[in-house]
Parts: structure tokens; sequence; C-alpha cells
């Protein structure tokens, strides 16, 4: 098989040439050894700009579906007017997979952009990223990219555009700037949730451009795309994003998009080389967790003792613990002699990875709300099982959970972190206290 991905490599490699539509290099060439996407070949283009000297690493500029919006004339004039960094371009299909006479005989498109989990963004990063980079221009040039996220740029439409939001949402370690045009934020596979998600989240550095038509209806068996792209845009602004949102009256078509595509990147390169920060939420659960202006750092001690999976309230009036394969977490009723009674799928988790056995440990805190490490997030729950507030790891999924005190400890890709919060944990070996309900509503 090795040998196989060696000779297709080889006779695929590109064909590097200068059109007389752009000012710089366009390199054509496919990936067709995906572990992640096995048996799936992906056609890709790499654009240099004339003003990349092959020294200092580029800003990254990923479009979906190919080469859209005129993008490298686009970035052809907003380089040069420094309107927006050197960025070399990488622009992909969705992948397809071929039998042995040639025939398409799977798309790979919605299953590689309408999921909601990170699968995607590992794919451009740990595979297709990678052997763009190792090509080098007709004149010599090798393509150095700058691993900062605040230096990467997505962009999608459609399927695309949903997946340009997801890779930044679900990795903001990796992009940060993003375009999202006509995208589907439907029932596909998941998308319609994603409004929910960046409400109950801390907000994240993310600058984001969001676009839609009123009469863009591709299929409403799955839902009306300007609505839930409406939706979109109200969550965005409700959770304090650095984000700017066009509306007008298109069908589900490209024509805005290429239209407006010189203001999105300027909108989206806007002030760099600062940084993005994340903005302030109007969640008022948040507000009454996180500290301002602090946030999760590296923490080198002992990692403290790890959260069960079952949790006994402040006042020991009730135990909760997970459920087998279930977004539920069971809720039982405690007497005064232990004894537990009434037991009901109580609490509610969201689980946009999709992963079952997904919960990593849980604790009360004083306040009587329950925290709920699961590997997209610490989620909290107020009295009633709903979950109101999620707070994110720095980069990939949790592994491990502590709450001590005031300190929230994580553990991610092997790395341990920690963050200070204003609650306060109450584990199930604590004296039982009284805290104050949040009533019925």
């Amino acid at each position: 098989m090795k040998r196989i991905c060696i000779l297709l490599s080889l006779l695929l490699l590109f064909c590097g040439v200068a059109s007389a539509q752009y000012k710089g290099i366009l390199i054509s060439d496919s990936l067709t050894c995906s572990k992640i996407y096995p048996d799936t070949k992906h056609r890709y283009w790499v654009y240099v700009p004339q003003e990349y000297d092959g020294e200092q690493p580029a800003c990254l500029y990923v479009g979906l579906d190919g080469v859209g919006y005129n993008a490298p004339s686009v970035m052809d004039e907003l380089i040069a007017s420094a309107e927006m960094p050197v960025t070399i371009g990488v622009f992909v299909q969705a992948g397809k997979v071929y039998n042995e006479a040639g025939d398409v005989v799977r798309y790979n498109r919605s299953n590689e952009f309408d999921r909601t989990d990170d699968k995607f963004a590992r794919f451009l990063t740990e595979e297709l990223l990678p052997h763009a980079v190792a090509h080098t221009t007709p004149d010599g040039r090798k393509i150095h990219i700058s691993p900062d996220a605040n230096d990467h740029a997505i962009a999608g439409s459609s399927s695309g555009g949903i997946a340009a939001f997801s890779a930044a949402w679900f990795r903001p370690d990796l992009f940060r700037r993003v375009f999202t045009t006509i995208g589907t934020f439907v029932s596909m596979r998941g998308g319609n949730e994603l409004p929910a998600l960046v409400r109950k989240t801390e907000p994240l550095p993310l600058r984001i451009y969001i676009h839609d038509g009123s009469n863009d209806v591709w299929n409403p068996i799955f839902g009306h795309w300007y609505e839930y792209n409406q939706l979109m845009g109200s969550a965005l602004e409700f959770a304090g994003y650095d984000f700017k949102s066009y509306w007008d009256d298109c069908k589900h078509s490209n024509q805005t998009a290429k239209a407006i595509f010189p203001e999105v990147m300027r909108f989206l390169w806007n002030d760099y080389p600062a940084p993005i920060k994340a903005g302030e939420s109007k969640n008022n659960m948040l507000s009454t967790i996180l500290i301002e202006g602090e946030g999760w750092q590296p923490y080198d001690g002992d990692f403290p003792r790890k959260a069960p999976k079952s949790a006994l309230s402040p006042d020991g009036k009730i135990f909760t613990k997970s459920e087998r394969r279930s977004d539920w977490l069971v809720s039982y009723v405690v007497d005064e002699r232990g004894h537990k009674s009434g037991g009901q799928q109580f609490y509610w988790l969201h689980n946009p990875l999709h992963q079952y056995n997904d919960i990593i440990g849980m604790i009360y805190a004083t306040d009587g709300c329950l925290y709920v490490a699961t590997q997209s997030g610490i989620q909290v729950c107020d009295h009633n099982g709903r979950v109101r507030a999620i707070l994110r790891s720095p980069s990939t999924a949790i592994e491990e959970f502590a709450f001590v005190g005031n300190t929230i400890y994580i553990k991610v890709a092997g790395k341990s972190y920690s963050r200070r919060v204003q609650t306060t944990a109450h584990p199930n070996s604590a004296e039982r206290i009284e805290y104050r309900s949040q009533g019925e509503g």
C-alpha cells in the first residue's frame, strides 16, 4: 500500500503554473493516502502569492470546495495594498471514493463538511496541509506556514460554510478567522445544535463573517437555511463574538459571496497582527463562574484526585450518576438513612462529538450546580438538570478532570491545565450543607 501511495504521489506531482489571471503561482495536486478518510481522493490547489519570499512564514487561508470567490485575485490585491498579510492559499475539494474502473462510488462531502466535530480540522492539519506545504514553486521557493492560529483563516459555502465554522469552533488552536456563507446550520448532521452551543459556551477568540439570503432554502426537509443562519448570527451576538453579518435576498448560490469577498477579507484581517480576543457573553451563568481576565494556565504540579462519575449534592439529598451509552445522568432522591429512590434520567448533556461513555467526571459546587466534564467541555447544569454553561479546553478533548476548592484542573493531550473560578467545589466526602434552591423555572 505504501508503495502505491508513493507511486500515486509521484504520478500526481503537480504542475505549478503562473496563470495570466493571477500574479502568483497556482499549484494543483491530489491527496490519495488519507488515514482519516481511507481510500478517499482529495483534489487541492496551493496559491503562492508573488510577495511570498520563501523565507518568512506566511499566513494561511483555507478555501473549501476548491478555488472560489476569485480568491487568488482578491488576495493579490489586498496583499499588494497591505490590507492583509502575505498569505498562502490552500483550496481543497471534498473527498470522493473511486472504484477500480475509475467511477465515483461514494461522495464524501456531507460526511466531511456537515459533521459537528473536529475530524475535518484534523484532516486538514494532520494530512492535507503537510502534503500541500511539501511542494516547492518552480522558481525554488519552499512553502512555510506560520503555526499560529491567529494567522489562519478558513472559508466555505453551504456545507463548506458549516465546515469552516466547525473547524474553528472545535479547534480554535488551529483557526481563528472564519467566513461562512449560505452555511448548512440545519438538521443534516447536528448543525442545528450549534447556535445553542455558542450561547452556552464561554466565548472563543474567533472573528467570524456570516452571510445568507432570505430566499435560501436549498432543501426544506432539513430546514430553512436563512432562518438557521439568522439563529447563528443571533447566538454570536449574544455570546459577544467579534463578528459581522451580511443578509440579503440571495438564493443558495455563491453570487453574493464572490461580490463581498474583498470586504470579508478586509474584515477578517483587520488590525493584523493584533491577536483576536474572546468577547464577553451575556450568559449570566458564565458570569457567575468565570473570573474576568483569567483562563486556562499550564499546570506542572501533581494532578489532583480525579472527580468520580457520580456525585452527591451539597445537602446530601440528591445522588447523581452517569448512565451508560447515554446523554443522560440519572438522579436519585436520598433519604435520611442514605437510601436512594426515585431514580430518573434528569440531567441532559450536550454531546456534539457523539461519543458515548463520554463522561470524564462530575462534582457539585456549593451552590448546588453540577459540573460535568465531557470530552467536549465542562458542562454546568442548573438544579433542574439543564446545561446552562460550558467551559472549553484550550485545544482538544478533555481527558481528565478535577475540581478542588475554587480551581478546576484538566488534562488535554497529555498536558495539564488549571483555572480559578468564582464557585467552590463540594466533593462527596465533604460535610453536608444547605444551599438556596433555584426553584421550578
